[in-house]
């Protein structure tokens, strides 16, 4: 097992933080820690060889304990938005906190990427594992029920990065987790990723309001600006005279899959053809959020880590999930976790190179 474990600082209010360091015998490293169960650091190969850090991030963990974009965050209790920032269960009305205008996004201000975690190191079939777990108890976030939470990174020998999400609570809840690292597969302080070619593997995404808030409506992609099914850069499109783009100034958008199960499926791919680096997604969570860092900016009170300087679509975030606002609608996939049954849901990032 090659994990190494560093310290990387102190929490304001005097909790030590730990980063363990995963590497494959590809040498591709991944960098995760206990606050926020934070995806650090991910050093992925070019065509040459070259290795370079592939997610955003700070340099220090008080830009982490702000943290608004979010950079490789474990989110939860819900992963994006919930309308009016409130939900009916079992005929009980839970009030959330409104951070996003009226709405609720990512479980509220603090959240689950603003938590220590406690870290467990193993091996598994000769790889790299790292778990990370905490109880989420009742009513926090204003989610009912204890919740007991894990989340864990998995490096393999074949360049895919595994997240698994566990959980399960002694009440019936809401349970939508998710992961918000930005990618740019060029190097994150290489600039913009509107030159990234994508394919989406998704024939429609759902429809939302003026505060991006799905209405519970599908939209078709075919044809649009919003159309993926082919590779084409996220640039190509993104400034088009289309409402939905316009309302999130780029794609913020929730692409719908057609699972069988819980298998788990190509869902999306990444690629930089300058430096060859690709990046293939699966999941068998029913949907992904496409988010082209629109309001990403200078933070003048965090640094940067490699003293980059970060502006609006210098990266992109996949971010599988169940659909926002699910809570509140019943026809799309639930997002309630029943009491004693168990949230288990998997996304893979591999790695891959093309000549």
């Amino acid at each position: 097992m090659s994990i190494e474990q560093e310290r990387f600082g102190t929490t304001s209010d005097g909790k030590e933080i730990t980063v363990y360091k995963m590497r494959n015998k590809n040498g591709v490293e991944a960098q995760v820690m206990n606050y926020g169960a934070v995806l650090l650091r991910l050093y992925a190969p070019n065509r040459d060889g070259y290795k370079e850090d592939v997610v955003l991030g700070y340099k220090e963990l008080s830009g982490y304990e702000q943290n608004l974009p979010g950079f490789g965050a474990f989110i939860g209790r819900n992963a994006n938005r919930i309308k009016d920032a409130k939900f009916t269960l079992n005929g009980v009305t839970y009030e959330l906190e409104q951070n996003d205008g009226g709405n609720n996004l990512h479980g509220g201000g603090k959240g689950y990427a603003r938590e220590v975690y406690e870290a467990e190191v193993r091996e598994q079939e000769g790889q790299d594992l790292v778990i990370f777990r905490r109880l989420s108890p009742h009513m926090e976030q204003g989610f009912p029920g204890n919740l007991q939470v894990e989340m864990s990174y998995l490096l393999k020998d074949d360049n895919a990065l595994i997240l698994q999400y566990k959980a399960t609570g002694d009440q019936d809840t809401v349970v939508n987790f998710t992961n918000h690292s930005y990618f740019n597969l060029a190097g994150h302080t290489s600039g913009t990723v509107l030159n990234h070619e994508i394919k989406i593997y998704s024939q429609k995404y759902t429809k939302t309001d003026e505060d991006n808030i799905p209405t519970g409506e599908y939209i078709d992609v075919t044809g649009s600006p919003m159309d993926f099914t082919e590779f084409k850069t996220l640039g190509k499109d993104i400034d088009a005279e289309y409402t939905p783009l316009k309302q999130c100034t780029g794609y913020d958008h929730n692409y719908v899959f057609e699972m069988k199960g819980k298998e788990i499926a190509k869902v999306a791919e990444l690629v930089d053809r300058t430096s060859g680096r690709k990046m293939d997604v699966y999941t068998n969570m029913p949907g992904m959020q496409l988010y082209t860092a629109n309001y990403l900016t200078y933070d003048e009170r965090n640094e940067f880590k490699d003293n980059a300087v970060y502006q609006p679509r210098d990266a992109v975030c996949l971010e599988t999930q169940f659909y926002p606002n699910a809570c509140n609608i019943k026809e799309f996939p639930s997002t309630i976790l029943r009491a004693g049954e168990v949230y288990d849901y998997t996304t893979v990032y591999q790695f891959l190179v093309e000549e």
